[in-house]
């Protein structure tokens, strides 16, 4: 066993070595450390900034008092690039529907999406969210707002991605948010 233990001894109270090659190995993998660590925060900057850009603009659509015009939708997109930062924009799509207990379905009100950035829902389209709707009694009414904004990462070498957030509200205000001057079963 001491020719083992007599080898390991002698390496254990070495103390040359060469600082460059320490280096060499060392400063890259700091920098790929470093590089990965950037990466990740700003991700995860960007995801934290489109959910609470998200939500906000949910809240504002459920707290309003009245019918919407168009233009308050649009307004909201506006609203939403302002929060977010510079090189990011997004589309966001506004879905008012209802629950109907006769029907067992979920019903559009209506949909829009500024600049028709994404298709419109109806009541055949919004069944294939079901297991991402919340369960409700028959008559309530809710606001789905969904969110779509690209992410480009700082490195080149990274994909680029798309951030998405899917929110459903109740209105707080009134029952049911509606369009102005949309035919539609709103006032029903």
């Amino acid at each position: 066993m001491s020719f083992i233990r007599t080898p390991l001894r002698r390496f254990a109270r070495d103390t040359k070595g060469s600082v460059v090659l320490e280096a060499i190995i060392a400063v890259p993998l700091l920098v790929s450390v470093y590089l990965m660590l950037f990466v990740f925060w700003d991700a995860y900057r960007s995801i934290n900034t489109v959910q609470k850009a998200s939500y906000t603009i949910s809240d504002m659509i459920s707290r309003a008092p009245a019918d919407l015009p168009e233009s308050y939708i649009t307004g909201m997109r506006t609203t939403m690039n302002f929060m977010l930062p510079g090189d990011q924009t997004a589309q966001i799509r506004v879905t008012s529907f209802v629950w109907s207990g006769v029907r067992s379905r979920y019903e559009v009100l209506f949909s829009r999406s500024p600049g028709n950035a994404l298709p419109r829902l109806t009541t055949a389209t919004i069944a294939g969210y079901v297991n991402r709707l919340p369960i409700m009694v028959d008559g309530e009414a809710a606001v789905l707002v969904e969110t779509v904004v690209p992410y480009t990462p700082p490195l080149n070498q990274l994909q680029a991605l798309t951030l998405g957030e899917f929110i459903v509200t109740r209105p707080r205000f009134v029952p049911k948010v509606c369009l102005i001057n949309l035919p539609n079963n709103c006032n029903a």
